[in-house]
């Protein structure tokens, strides 16, 4: 699916007049391109399943098939919006860890991986449950935990305007739902 930023173009537009004011007018005679510009890029993974994301960061290098080494990647920066207010999800941390089986995955592809599933119309605990899904499908690992931590503005800036609330959600597979001792290594770090 390829984002239609001319569509883009005309609802901004519209919307910029269902708002009262003009969108001819300077300041905003080139929002509505801006805005579907803005909105191909920060919207960017929605062109893609978890499945193609997977192929596009499947970047796995061999390891000794006896070594369980749990692999941890924190303080990962990425951002999202909701789908419920189309409102941004900021200051999300992400860490994702796993045990590897064989093979490991390169570390930037952890990242990049978390980066384009957050560039979806998302839900903060469906964003843990992808990149779960992906990380298992690229290390053949079941024992995958996704850890995550964000401010949304529906509830900062709108609504509550409570500023200092934030959500946390957390995605256990394999190991770490059966093995609690896992989950309390990695936030030990």
């Amino acid at each position: 699916m390829a984002i239609d930023q001319e569509a883009i173009k005309e609802h901004i537009r519209g919307i910029l007049i269902a708002l009262g004011d003009d969108p001819q007018r300077e300041g905003l005679s080139e929002t509505p391109e801006r805005v579907a510009k803005m909105y191909a890029e920060v919207f960017e993974g929605m062109n893609y399943t978890n499945h193609e994301i997977a192929e596009m960061f499947n970047k796995t290098f061999a390891i000794g098939d006896g070594e369980q080494d749990m692999v941890v990647v924190k303080d990962i920066d990425i951002f999202s919006y909701c789908e419920h207010h189309l409102a941004l999800m900021y200051d999300m941390k992400v860490t994702v860890a796993y045990i590897p089986k064989g093979r490991v995955i390169g570390l930037s592809k952890i990242a990049r991986i978390a980066d384009m599933v957050g560039k979806r119309l998302q839900l903060q605990e469906r964003i843990g449950r992808d990149i779960a899904e992906i990380m298992t499908e690229i290390t053949g690992s079941e024992d995958v935990a996704v850890l995550i931590s964000a401010s949304h503005s529906c509830m900062t800036a709108r609504g509550i305007k409570n500023t200092g609330a934030k959500t946390y959600t957390t995605t256990l597979r394999g190991r770490f739902q059966s093995e609690p001792e896992l989950l309390a290594r990695i936030k030990a770090y």
